[in-house]
Formats: structure tokens, C-alpha cells, sequence
């Protein structure tokens, strides 16, 4: 075996169980691993080395952890992808959610913006995370009894020609 222990995962592993460490663990990289496997194989005992297997199975951790971080990656942006897309076909949209102040908060979505990884709607000056809408409402500021210029106009041409 070595002079560093049979695995530096499985010390970050017991390592893990206090608060602290764990933050420290999420900042190691494939590069932290590499450096601490070359440190065992530099540092273990000439007359008991380590074995094939053992290099092997600490490959393999490495692998797995790295697939893991890609595999997260990939899925944080995509369900960043997916809350921007749903709030940006909210802008122009009438919605009620709880504000970042805690208050709920009415009214049209004047636009949106990516903040600390979230999407973020801006109704005026205050702002509703994505998650925190609790209704989105139809947008009443037009009447549609009403006919709009060009339908009025229309009607009006109609008139005029003998139709009407």
C-alpha cells in the first residue's frame, strides 16, 4: 500500500462529513485528484506498491467523478435554457408572483434577465424569480368588444361602397 493511505477519495469521502470540508470538496478538480494520485505514487512504500488495481479503481473514480460534473453541467443549462425560454414569452404578459422583497407583486413583464443563474422577470422596479410566479393573467388593457383602427375602418370602406 502507500504512505498516504489505500485511497485519497475515500479520505475526502470521511472528510466530507463536517461542513467545511464538504465546501472544500466541492472545489477540487480532476487536476486536485491527478496531483494527489502522483503524490501516492511518489510517496508509497518501494516494497509494497500499489497495485494495478488499485491505480485502475482510482482511474475509474476519476472518470465517474468527471462524467458526473458533465453530466450536471449540462443539466443546469439546460433547465436554464428551458426557465428562459418560459420567461421570455412572458414579456408583455400580465403576471402576479411574490417579488425578491417578499411582496406580491402585479402587473405586465417588461423584460427579463438572467441573475445568479435564475431567470428574472421585471414588472417595473421590482423583480419575480420564474419559480415565484403564482398566476399569469390575461392582458385586459385592450378591449376586444371594440373594434381595433383597421377593423373600423373596414367596416367604414364597406359602408361606403354600397355594402352596408
Amino acid at each position: 500500500m502507500s504512505a498516504i493511505g489505500n485511497n485519497p477519495l475515500d479520505a475526502l469521502g470521511n472528510a466530507a462529513t463536517g461542513a467545511v470540508a464538504s465546501d472544500r470538496l466541492n472545489d477540487l478538480t480532476m487536476t486536485d485528484f491527478i496531483k494527489m494520485m502522483v503524490a501516492e505514487l511518489e510517496n508509497q512504500d518501494p516494497m509494497n506498491p500499489m497495485s494495478n488495481t488499485e491505480m485502475l479503481t482510482q482511474i475509474n473514480q476519476m472518470r465517474s467523478i468527471t462524467s458526473s460534473d458533465k453530466l450536471s453541467s449540462t443539466i443546469e443549462a439546460l433547465s436554464l435554457g428551458q426557465s428562459l425560454s418560459t420567461a421570455s414569452s412572458l414579456i408583455g404578459q400580465k403576471v402576479t408572483g411574490v417579488a425578491s422583497n417578499g411582496e406580491t407583486v402585479s402587473g405586465k413583464v417588461d423584460k427579463v434577465k438572467i441573475e445568479n443563474g435564475e431567470a428574472v422577470l421585471y414588472i417595473g422596479d421590482a423583480t419575480i424569480k420564474v419559480g415565484n410566479i403564482t398566476a399569469i393573467n390575461e392582458d385586459t388593457s385592450a378591449n376586444p368588444a371594440e373594434p381595433t383602427e383597421g377593423e373600423d375602418d373596414a367596416a367604414d370602406n364597406a359602408t361606403d361602397n354600397g355594402a352596408g
